[in-house]
């Protein structure tokens, strides 16, 4: 609990994402259960900004991305590369017309912000931070905000001035925006917000127990992002191929049909599997794993650094998410299958190796801030405190 608020203080504070992919609002989650620890008696409110829209701009700015995605995933890449390039006059009418279609279709959010007095605002998307931005410059708005990036490295959208702070993943992430002109003092490395339950210690041998596992073999825990996207079952069948003994666990999310699906596959003799389908036992299966088989999603990511499983990277999205896989294997924290046919080779030579694995592991803790959604709220509060 913060105490230099004062009992007398009531802070209202608004916390914003976009609900486009599943980590932004994860985030923002985390942020707001972390406030609600350290400060209980303040007004938090948690609000996705695609809620405050029409239906047309919704279903492009949300469901296109999980098309595009799923589909045309090297498309979103073009895109991530080509919006983080330096402005030229075509990006920069570019910008402004984005800016005003956002700012059309955001009416009902612009009227939200206005008819409601705020303290301070927390944004995990930088879609509401540019319109907070824009209202701000034109002095028809006047609460301050934050920022907290998701993923490891940044990109030029996540720059919205004005904004009194900016909270990323890694040093390199915060020196990226200060190449776009951020102050070196507005930024702070405090790592990605995750569900505070990651931030308490957990013992691996009871969460095997209460899982009913057995601890006479590496666990590898595939998982398919929140709604259940990917190859799912290419994955499943390439870990079955897998040469040493292993315990599979498998989520898989909203998508029952996969579920079912795994469920009907023959499991050879040699490995034990189980197939979930929507689980709140992230954290115990992260607790229990020693591989984590995954897309590199900021959270997803950092959910697995925080319980010090390694990953292992498997169709990371052009863009952020080859950045996030860079960033991992430059830390020695990941091995990357480029290609499904070799993924149970490359497993089976890392499991054949444990002094490999138990590295891999260490550098994964090294690297976790299971303590990043409160970092953000004490620092964010400082911020509020000096305000």
């Amino acid at each position: 609990m913060v105490e230099f608020l004062g009992p007398w203080m009531t802070p209202r504070i608004l916390v914003l994402s976009a609900s486009v992919g599943a980590g932004h609002m994860r985030a923002a989650q985390a942020v707001e259960l972390a406030l609600r620890q350290v400060v209980p008696g303040a007004l938090v409110k948690n609000v996705d900004v695609l809620a405050l829209t029409n239906l047309a701009f919704r279903r492009v700015y949300g469901k296109a991305y999980l098309d595009l995605v799923n589909k045309a995933p090297h498309v979103l890449g073009y895109f991530y590369d080509w919006l983080d390039r330096p402005s030229s006059f075509s990006r920069k009418q570019s910008d402004r017309l984005r800016l005003l279609v956002e700012k059309l279709n955001l009416q009902p959010f612009i009227r939200f912000l206005q008819q409601e007095p705020w303290d301070l605002i927390i944004n995990t998307h930088f879609l509401p931070a540019e319109i907070i931005a824009s209202l701000r410059r034109q002095e028809s708005l006047s609460v301050p905000q934050v920022t907290v990036t998701t993923d490891f490295e940044t990109h030029r959208l996540w720059v919205n001035q004005p904004c009194e702070h900016y909270f990323t993943a890694t040093e390199e992430g915060a020196t990226y925006l200060q190449t776009w002109g951020v102050p070196a003092g507005a930024t702070t490395p405090t790592g990605i917000p995750i569900h505070p339950v990651f931030s308490e210690p957990k013992d691996r041998a009871a969460c095997l127990a209460d899982l009913g596992l057995a601890d006479d073999r590496p666990v590898l825990l595939q998982l398919a992002g929140g709604f259940g996207v990917g190859p799912i079952e290419k994955i499943f069948r390439a870990l079955l191929n897998v040469e040493e003994p292993i315990q599979i666990l498998v989520v898989t999310a909203r998508n029952e049909a996969a579920k079912v699906q795994l469920e009907a596959i023959e499991v050879p003799s040699r490995h034990r599997a189980r197939v979930y389908g929507f689980t709140d036992k992230i954290d115990e299966l992260m607790t229990v794993a020693d591989l984590v088989v995954s897309k590199p999603g900021g959270l997803t990511t950092s959910e697995a650094l925080a319980r010090g499983a390694a990953m292992v990277v498997v169709n990371p999205i052009p863009g952020q998410e080859s950045r996030n896989s860079d960033f991992l294997l430059e830390n020695g924290a990941a091995i990357k299958a480029n290609n499904l046919a070799t993924l149970d080779h490359k497993l089976t030579v890392l499991l054949r190796t444990p002094e490999r694995l138990a590295q891999l592991k260490a550098n994964a803790r090294r690297l976790g801030r299971p303590r990043a959604a409160f970092d953000v709220v004490e620092r964010s509060l400082a911020l509020l405190q000096r305000a």
